[in-house]
């Protein structure tokens, strides 16, 4: 089945727009907001060549909506040294903005969310504070997670010196992480929501950088939707297994299903932290997962 892409550009301030790819066949469909983590963009989740699972979903009619959050990707200006953004401005600013664009397109009809990474983090980071602010049926986590609290000697060099030490580094030599030009990630990061970041990946409680507002005891107070929280058996650091189970415990959730993608439990592959979401075979393993979560839960 073919389908249609469209580039929406919302506004967020006098300087900043956002950039959300549509991918839908039918748009009556329902509607999905996929957002992705932190030094990426919206194309973790689809390829020019339209494979990718916000293709995937859209062939199958559902009206998929995929974010390029500020400064990443298509929107614009694209982060640089003047970037003052952080992660505040993605829970508070970008996320209502993309919601409420859904909302406008769509009416207020029950919409589904779909994350990888630390996307799902900020997801969770808008909902501490605004629960009710949308009919939400549903969550799909990609290798969430928010603290990394395993101790191996893969996590000490990914994190703690790459992410950490030369992250710092760049950050302070450039005003901001260019972390497409040193090959960290696919995409740069402000230096405030480098920093932002940082913090929470090191800090055990859940703590607002303001004013100490406790994220994790909001959320377990919130009613949150179904949450279907998948990681790789290849994900060593960056969404291991006990990191993703830390989340949900965080947060108590209560309906929720956690599965670790591998060989082991009849998968095709050890998927890893980025082809989760990039391997051919995701099409034949968790993105027919996806779509029966979404309709299961409708």
């Amino acid at each position: 089945m073919s389908f249609v892409e469209e580039s929406i550009f919302i506004p967020i301030n006098d300087v900043d727009q956002l950039h959300l790819k549509r991918f839908y066949s039918d748009p009556h469909g329902i509607p999905l907001f996929l957002i992705h983590g932190s030094i990426e963009n919206g194309k973790i989740f689809y390829t020019s060549s339209g494979k990718g699972l916000a293709p995937y979903l859209a062939k199958e009619g559902f009206d998929v909506f995929v974010v390029d959050l500020r400064g990443r990707g298509k929107s614009t200006p694209q982060v640089d040294k003047h970037a003052t953004h952080g992660l505040t401005n993605t829970m508070e600013e970008d996320i209502p903005a993309v919601v409420e664009k859904i909302k406008e397109i769509k009416g207020d009809v029950p919409q589904h969310w779909i994350s990888h990474s630390w996307g799902g983090v900020s997801l969770l980071g808008y909902l501490a504070k605004k629960s009710n602010a949308v009919n939400l049926k549903s969550m799909v986590f990609f290798a969430a997670k928010r603290h990394i609290s395993i101790r191996t000697l893969r996590k000490f060099y990914l994190i703690d010196v790459l992410w950490n030490i030369m992250g710092r580094f760049a950050v302070w030599r450039n005003g901001y992480l260019p972390a497409v030009r040193i090959k960290m990630g696919a995409d740069n990061e402000s230096a405030r929501c480098y920093k932002e970041t940082n913090d929470w990946v090191y800090q055990t409680k859940w703590l607002d950088w303001r004013d100490q507002f406790d994220y994790a005891a909001a959320l377990q107070n919130a009613d949150l939707p179904p949450i279907l929280s998948v990681t790789g058996a290849g994900d060593k650091v960056l969404g291991h297994p006990t990191d993703c189970m830390y989340l949900l415990n965080e947060i108590k959730a209560r309906n929720y299903e956690f599965k670790i993608l591998g060989r082991e439990a009849g998968n095709l592959q050890d998927y890893d932290h980025i082809n989760i979401l990039t391997h051919p075979d995701a099409a034949k393993d968790q993105f027919p997962m996806t779509k029966d979560w979404i309709l299961q839960n409708n």
